[in-house]
């Protein structure tokens, strides 16, 4: 059992470039998860979590959305290696408690990595930073709300203040915080899906009517075909590898779209199979696209044309639950295949391998992540995506669908129970009718808009329901620097963060339960429920005993901060909910769609279902109440000479912001984070050498440059033209204006960039990371517009 803090800090010189795993989990996973897990929780607590985690008598992970398989199908050992250190970053037995706080001036806090800061413990109390203070204090939950109530009773319009949640908010939670933001008065509700599947969200729910999957776990087993596209199953959702060998043994195909070639899509060793620990495993991808970054709607594209050339179509779909067909079929016929291969970087027999593939399946399931839903054309991406399916049916049957796997526990859950800027008319309806009281219409502010209202003064209050919003956020430099305008900054946070020391005048740290935790909230033990990528709706309870006497549960704090801001406006019944979260989860039964029954309902084994109707009935609630064929332009990002497109990504021993440790063993980076992987013909044409320190600059078109220095060059399997490096260190190169047209999500993954040499044994520029500031920058008002360097309609 281990107490004993991490090293100083990340020392990049002791950085190693190692032979990259040419497969995913293994027995290697195993050892790595156990030695994490013991050393940071001991081996009762290790047994304790890890045993109840993700069974239906136990705890939802912290990490992915994957789904669970059905009670009698899962394994004792129903998690994987990130699940494992997941458990073990909440349970640590390590105390971020007053002590450390008084020890650690807010300055010098502010030039630690966050991986450094993550690994300080869990804090046990609320802390206090007032104006003009220098450190941290304690402070009392009640003082704590009663300071919350005074900013927020005091600004001129509940529209100055701005509640973010993250994606790990139970739906319990969501649904109460909701509610309090409302009943306050604004729809200023951002959540961490502005930065992740927003495009999802936009996209589906023009062309099907629900921005959710439409497939179940069983979908994915009989497949006849799946395809992978920008996404990393084997390090990002890694129980999914467990579903793709089944679906492998099966006799399904995978052809595995991204521009790095990626282990977990290579070959999967079951670390619970005789197969997985002393044999070679199962092979993942049978065809593999390394395509170009942003590439990918001209891949799609290319392969509808061929489908609609070869007739391999099915026309009783397309007439019965389709629009738009014409209109498409006339755009594919048209096809430019020389723009297709400039766009893509594949050659066409590549493309027309694919699309043999997919015209030989009857059953395909479609799956994404990150790598197509941010960037610019995201939205048209995922249309593109739904395109395909349409043309062979592949929705509402069994062993088909589209499938954007999302990336933190409940953040499809929270969307359901009403985190979202843009709610729809009904939900407020159901509100209004259920609360008697009328909530505001006006759409509120998301990510972007939201850093944008602090940096121009229009926003005075931030509140943090979990996460890590400044580190989370594109342009690093200007969230940082906007955060500061506030004149309170709130953060619900179970350990210590970038978002900590980035703060506004008065800032209140406010510490919850963690998800591993009993939580006797009210004298009882209570249980929250989430909602997987699959809309499966399940309990989850906590067997270990809490960090500290003093933390509360994150219904327990937004209820006591109602209570402390609103009184007894609208008579909502907060120390009830507050005190028993079944009088939460029966209101959520009465007024959210496809939620009748809650509480029964999450009574059973494996919970329940939400009902999705183009999955289950083939009917879609868009406009004109079919499925719609979206005609999107085919362009290329053009890059000029001696530039790359970058794209961001996380490391294998990360989640999210949560830097869990420094190596990378699918990529072979041990004991470092910045590095920036590139082509050898890359490295060649650009003057460079693989090991070579580089600045990484990107460049705007408003003619603005932003910049992170001294990464190490890796020379990588990736194409031409194209490099990749770790977030969240690169988000500060990301315009605050480069977004998804149609979603305002970040474009994170197709950064213009040049790269460098960096001055040898250059000083540190003060901010953790390599960061450096923008060094092109307005003076003052709104800032110019980003025009990407290619035209999206």
């Amino acid at each position: 059992m281990s107490r004993q803090a991490p090293r100083d800090d990340i020392d990049e010189s002791e950085l190693r470039v190692t032979h990259p795993e040419d497969h995913a989990a293994g027995p290697t996973a195993v050892a790595v998860s156990m030695k994490r897990t013991l050393g940071a929780m001991g081996v009762r607590r290790t047994a304790e979590s890890l045993l109840k985690l993700n069974q239906a008598d136990g705890f939802d992970c912290q990490g992915c959305a994957w789904p669970d398989p059905a009670p009698g199908r899962r394994h004792t050992a129903e998690f994987c290696e990130n699940g494992a250190k997941a458990v073990a970053d909440e349970a640590m037995l390590r105390r971020a408690d007053r002590a450390f706080w008084a020890a650690h001036p807010v300055e010098e806090l502010r030039g630690r990595t966050d991986y450094w800061l993550g690994q300080q413990g869990r804090i046990t109390e609320p802390m206090v930073l007032r104006e003009g203070g220098t450190h941290y204090e304690p402070i009392s939950w009640d003082d704590a709300f009663a300071l919350i109530a005074e900013h927020l009773n005091g600004l001129e319009s509940p529209d100055e203040a701005v509640f973010y949640t993250s994606g790990k908010v139970s739906n319990e939670a969501a649904f109460a915080f909701q509610l309090f933001v409302r009943a306050y008065g604004t729809n200023n509700l951002p959540d961490c899906s502005n930065m992740c599947h927003e495009s999802t969200s936009v996209g589906l729910a023009e062309v099907i009517g629900i921005g959710k999957a439409s497939v179940t776990l069983d979908d994915v087993h009989n497949a006849e075909l799946l395809v992978i596209a920008g996404q990393n199953p084997g390090t990002n959702h890694p129980r999914m590898l467990s579903a793709l060998e089944i679906a492998k043994k099966n006799g399904a195909r995978i052809i595995a779209i991204n521009p790095l070639k990626e282990a977990g899509l290579i070959r999967f060793k079951n670390p619970q199979t005789p197969q997985g620990v002393v044999g070679h495993g199962t092979p993942m991808a049978d065809l593999y696209l390394q395509v170009r970054i942003n590439g990918d709607l001209a891949l799609f594209q290319a392969i509808a044309s061929l489908l609609l050339e070869w007739g391999e179509l099915d026309h009783d779909f397309i007439e019965q639950h389709t629009h738009g067909f014409e209109a498409y079929a006339e755009h594919l016929r048209a096809l430019d295949w020389d723009l297709v291969l400039e766009s893509s970087g594949l050659a066409r027999e590549q493309i027309e391998e694919a699309a043999r593939m997919i015209a030989a399946s009857r059953k395909t399931v479609y799956c994404w992540a990150m790598g197509i839903v941010q960037h610019q054309n995201g939205v048209a991406n995922v249309k593109e995506i739904s395109n395909l399916a349409f043309l062979q049916g592949n929705i509402g049957k069994p062993g088909a669908g589209l499938f954007p796997v999302r990336g933190h526990s409940n953040v499809q859950g929270d969307r359901t129970m009403g985190i979202w800027e843009k709610p729809p008319a009904h939900f407020l309806d159901a509100l209004r009718d259920e609360f008697g009281f009328e909530p505001p219409r006006e759409h509120g502010l998301d990510a972007v808009g939201a850093v944008k209202a602090f940096r121009d003064g229009r926003a005075k209050v931030f509140f943090g329901l979990g996460g890590n919003f400044v580190t989370a956020m594109s342009d690093t430099t200007v969230t940082e620097d906007a955060l500061r305008k506030a004149d309170l900054t709130v953060q619900v946070s179970t350990k210590p963060n970038r978002s900590h020391v980035v703060h506004g005048r008065d800032a209140l740290i406010l510490p919850p339960l963690g998800r591993s935790e009993k939580d006797l909230t009210g004298g009882r033990p209570q249980r929250v429920t989430v909602e997987d990528s699959v809309c499966s709706v399940h309990a989850s309870h906590g067997p270990l005993e809490p960090a500290s006497a003093q933390l509360r549960s994150e219904v327990d704090i937004i209820c006591s901060m109602a209570i402390a801001t609103l009184g007894d406006r609208h008579s909502i019944p907060w120390t009830e909910f507050r005190d028993d979260y079944r009088q939460i989860r029966r209101r959520i039964g009465r007024m959210v769609p496809g939620c009748a029954g809650y509480e029964e309902k999450v009574d059973q084994a494996g919970g329940f279902v939400l009902p999705h109707p183009p999955r289950d009935t083939r009917t879609f609630e868009t406009d004109v109440k079919r499925a719609v064929f979206t005609v999107s332009p085919t362009e290329v990002l053009q890059v000029p000479r001696g530039r790359l497109l970058l794209q961001t990504m996380r490391s294998q021993d990360q989640f999210n912001t949560v830097i869990y440790g420094l190596d990378d063993r699918y990529r072979g980076i041990k004991d470092g984070r910045q590095v920036v992987f590139v082509s050898p013909s890359d490295i060649e044409a650009q003057g460079l050498r693989d090991g070579q320190h580089v600045d990484i600059i990107s460049e705007w078109e408003d003619g603005s440059t932003r910049k992170v220095e001294r990464f190490r060059v890796v020379s990588y399997d990736t194409p031409k033209g194209c490099a990749a490096a770790y977030y969240p260190e690169t988000n500060a190169l990301v315009s605050l204006d480069a977004k998804a047209v149609g979603s305002n999500q970040p474009a994170y993954k197709s950064i213009l960039v040049r790269l460098v040499p960096s001055v040898p044994d250059a000083p540190a520029t003060g901010r953790p990371e390599g960061m450096v500031a923008n060094e092109s920058t307005d003076s003052g008002g709104e800032p110019k517009h980003y025009v990407a360097p290619h035209h999206l309609s």
